[in-house]
């Protein structure tokens, strides 16, 4: 056998197992990216906010921003994506209150002045849940639509599907989380190494509120096609495809705000 065949057939398995183990041990540092913030830091919009801490069962505080207006039509439960915190995502806000309703905005444990370290797709779903049942003292469930953004997707897909809020809205979901991380780990063995499943393929179809998606045919993040493939599921489903978005950008084309106008109305 050649040197420099004998050579590849030791090295390039041995890169392989060596990324293999990082992702496994890592997955957590490679998929939430968080941005800390002092907790005497102090948030500032130019729309009425309250801040509130709700406390988790293991004694760890996640950190909400509440955008209230006069005589709202229901409350949009906010799940962010994996990286940035509350001082970037509650810009978000206004897409929102601007078409009636108030819109609740929380950071995941270790995101900006939340407390803790998320380890597993349980403790993610458990703090989501948590803040649902505190929105149920204020909020009627049919009032309640449930909004999820990239990695808040899959967050947003659970929570519907184990309860009854009005409706679902998903900007650049997944098929999967298996799906997703085989998009940028080619090589891998994904389904053995991951923590995180996030099936919105298996729990869409199983969903009987009305589901509404936004995803950029430009996204290379989560490919469009992820949506495309979700859409053809379920009846239930409809997708609002953005022509030339990308993955952060779809707020900023007039489609976007039409089709959220239309929902919303």
């Amino acid at each position: 056998m050649p040197t420099y065949i004998l050579y590849i057939s030791i090295i390039v398995p041995s890169i392989l197992i060596s990324l293999g183990a990082a992702l496994y041990i890592f997955q957590e540092r490679l998929i939430f990216r968080p941005d800390k913030l002092s907790d005497k830091h102090i948030f500032k919009f130019e729309q009425d906010f309250e801040e509130l801490n709700f406390t988790t069962e293991d004694g760890n505080t996640i950190n909400a921003l509440l955008f209230k207006i006069e005589h709202p039509k229901g409350i949009v439960f906010y799940h962010h994506g994996n990286a940035d915190n509350l001082e970037y995502w509650g810009t978000k806000a206004i897409d929102f209150t601007s078409r009636g309703y108030d819109v609740l905005i929380y950071d995941y444990r270790g995101f900006g002045k939340s407390t803790g370290k998320v380890k597993n797709e349980k403790m993610i779903m458990a703090d989501a849940l948590l803040i649902y049942k505190k929105l149920l003292y204020n909020y009627k469930e049919r009032d309640i639509i449930i909004y999820g953004i990239s990695l808040g997707t899959g967050i947003a897909v659970r929570l519907a599907h184990e309860n009854n809020p009005k409706l679902l809205i998903l900007e650049t979901p997944y098929y999967n989380f298996y799906d997703v991380s085989k998009f940028h780990y080619p090589y891998l063995p994904n389904s053995i190494l991951l923590h995180y499943q996030f099936k919105n393929n298996k729990l869409l179809p199983e969903i009987k509120i009305p589901v509404y998606m936004f995803h950029g045919t430009e996204d290379e993040t989560v490919p469009y096609d992820s949506s495309v493939r979700l859409a053809q599921l379920s009846t239930n489903i409809k997708l609002f495809t953005i022509p030339n978005g990308s993955h952060s950008n779809l707020n900023t084309f007039h489609d976007y705000h039409e089709n959220l106008s239309e929902i919303l109305k």
